[in-house]
């Protein structure tokens, strides 16, 4: 199983996360968030295939969450508007988010990892 395991490299979280799949043996591709930002379509599969809504996959202690308002702005906007939003800075976007194609995580969490990836 290959995992594409969406980063910023200088996160401890993603750091803890790619540390935890070196252990336990999972193969990943590492991307980095910031260079290599998911499109609003890959953001749309993540989200189909994670089952989660879409807000969960705004960073919301990121800077760039509060220097735009968007606490306050995101129950406005639709969600493909959202989509556009988090594709145009990787910054947005809740991190890691690892995904195989059938099964997405995101953040990190060791059992959420363990159930996933194991």
């Amino acid at each position: 199983m290959s995992v594409t395991f969406y980063e910023y490299p200088k996160c401890s979280t993603c750091r803890n996360a790619k540390k935890w799949m070196e252990e336990h043996g999972v193969s990943y591709e590492a991307v980095s968030i910031v260079d290599h930002t998911p499109t609003a379509e890959e953001i749309k599969q993540l989200q189909e295939t994670a089952g989660l809504p879409l807000k969960r996959f705004f960073n919301t202690s990121g800077q760039q969450y509060r220097q735009l308002g968007l606490k306050d702005r995101l129950p406005d906007m639709s969600e493909e508007e959202q989509r556009e939003l988090l594709a145009s800075d990787g910054m947005l976007i809740k991190r890691p988010i690892a995904s195989d194609g059938k099964i997405v995580t995101l953040g990190f969490k060791p059992e959420q990892y363990e159930e996933a990836w194991t």
